[in-house]
């Protein structure tokens, strides 16, 4: 990337809560994006709304759970935006239900484990041919943590991280110059969170945006949002299980 080439990420899940704020916050500091999501015309209200940022903005409403259809999306926003620097894999959804049914799960599953698997594995190729890259995924807090009421949204975060931390180390063993940022949310206000009763220490989408891109910036490996949460972090791998499992979670 040239010196004088505003950075070019692709935004997954831009539609709303978390991807939404990334997407005004970029275009506002400059940055080329590219949004995907699979509500088309929340996209084009965004693309509306920031067209008088400093940035570009590039759009493609796809469902993530359609591979096929995600490498073509992946493939156009490549070559609209000129090039690309890095991709924020921040798609998700989540479920706080005791009585959720397998089709609730199995969405969970598609969304949050082989879509970003797949996302992650696209952008990897990708930034091993070009010679550099970043790749940043949204995990979260959960991936510490196991729940009776959201089981497969805390194991599809554990995945989350976990395959990240292994692509950083297949990174270095193929010595490709590429970063790889894993951000740890706690609760921040979105969609997901909304109607969830046992939500605390909610941080505010804007506030808990503006934290994630210093972090990105910096090409940090790790960012908890907000710091607080990693001393829960701690905590979470040293309680227990028989402790945990008498909390309500």
């Amino acid at each position: 990337m040239s010196s004088l080439q505003p950075p070019r990420y692709l935004i997954t899940g831009a539609s709303s809560g978390i991807g939404e704020e990334l997407a005004r916050q970029l275009a506002e500091k400059g940055y080329t994006v590219g949004l995907i999501a699979r509500r088309k015309e929340r996209l084009v209200a965004l693309k509306q709304e920031l067209k008088y940022k400093p940035g570009k903005v590039f759009i493609y409403a796809v469902d993530l759970s359609n591979e096929a259809e995600s490498t073509q999306a992946y493939t156009k926003l490549l070559s609209d935006m000129g090039g690309l620097d890095g991709i924020i894999l921040n798609a998700g959804v989540g479920r706080d239900d005791l009585k959720a049914p397998w089709e609730t799960d199995a969405q969970t599953i598609d969304i949050n484990v082989r879509a970003f698997a797949h996302g992650l594995h696209w952008a990897f190729a990708h930034f091993q041919e070009q010679g550099h890259g970043h790749i940043v995924g949204m995990s979260s807090i959960a991936s510490h943590l196991a729940s009776g009421h959201a089981p497969v949204y805390t194991a599809s975060k554990h995945f989350v991280s976990n395959y990240m931390t292994g692509f950083r180390m297949k990174a270095n063993a193929l010595e490709i110059k590429l970063d790889i940022t894993d951000i740890r949310p706690g609760y921040v206000v979105s969609e997901m969170t909304r109607d969830n009763p046992h939500t605390f220490w909610m941080a505010s989408t804007q506030r808990a945006v503006e934290m994630m891109i210093k972090g990105i910036e910096k090409k940090k490996k790790r960012i908890y949002i907000t710091k607080r949460w990693r001393l829960l972090a701690v905590l979470a791998d040293l309680i227990p299980y028989f402790i945990w499992n008498r909390l309500s979670f």
